[in-house]
């Protein structure tokens, strides 16, 4: 089986996805939430909203640790996107190495905008305090060494062995939605039950989702 031409039958069905870019503190965790959420088609970490060139994890220089992610706006809104996002970090904490950790959003379109300073009213009502998140136009994204994304499940190198037939390359891991699935998995963001259940759900062929299910059923970590 070819992981890449069983995923593109997710997100070639006539509608179009949306990027989503944010900081709310290490990309490690934010990256397995949003990956285990059903509609999220990629996720990625990397560098965002600073000035410094060529950013990366050891000279990260003005920047923030930030995800990008692709998502189905028909199966997951930005809304949605963004109720994740701030329900999940407390966006007000002090940040002890600059803005490496900050809060931070990053808006694509005016419409994205726009539904930022709705739902951080909201927030705001909740926290009863003025959220500190900074919020600014998408300007760059510098993607993060291969060996932060997917970072849970690199930790499972048994895993990753029984895997390595659908990835010849790391540029497929990062990139895969199914993969995305067992990063949250195994950072404890769903159940097996629930990925099974979606997987169920996705627009591929039956012999391609029995697939997906076997293998997933069956891994050993």
């Amino acid at each position: 089986m070819d992981i890449e031409t069983i995923e593109k039958g997710l997100y070639q069905n006539g509608g179009q996805l949306e990027l989503a870019t944010f900081g709310m503190g290490c990309f490690w965790g934010p990256e397995a939430r949003f990956g285990s959420l059903p509609g999220v088609i990629r996720t990625r970490v990397g560098f965002a909203g600073g000035h410094t060139a060529s950013p990366t994890y050891r000279e990260i220089g003005d920047h923030t640790e930030t995800v990008q992610i692709e998502f189905d706006p028909s199966i997951i809104s930005y809304t949605e996107v963004l109720k994740e996002f701030w329900q999940n970090h407390y966006p007000n904490r002090d940040n002890y190495k600059g803005r490496q950790y900050i809060s931070l959003l990053h808006y694509h379109t005016e419409q994205q905008h726009r539904l930022i300073a709705e739902a951080k009213k909201e927030m705001e009502g909740q926290l009863r305090e003025t959220v500190e998140t900074e919020i600014s136009p998408f300007t760059e994204f510098t993607t993060a060494e291969e060996r932060h994304q997917k970072y849970y499940l690199k930790r499972y190198p048994k895993a990753l062995e029984q895997l390595s037939g659908l990835y010849q390359d790391q540029e497929l891991l990062r990139d895969s939605t199914f993969a995305a699935r067992l990063n949250g998995f195994v950072k404890g963001y769903g159940t097996k039950k629930g990925v099974i259940e979606e997987l169920e759900k996705w627009n591929i062929g039956r012999a391609e989702k029995l697939f997906l299910i076997d293998l997933f059923s069956k891994m050993k970590w």
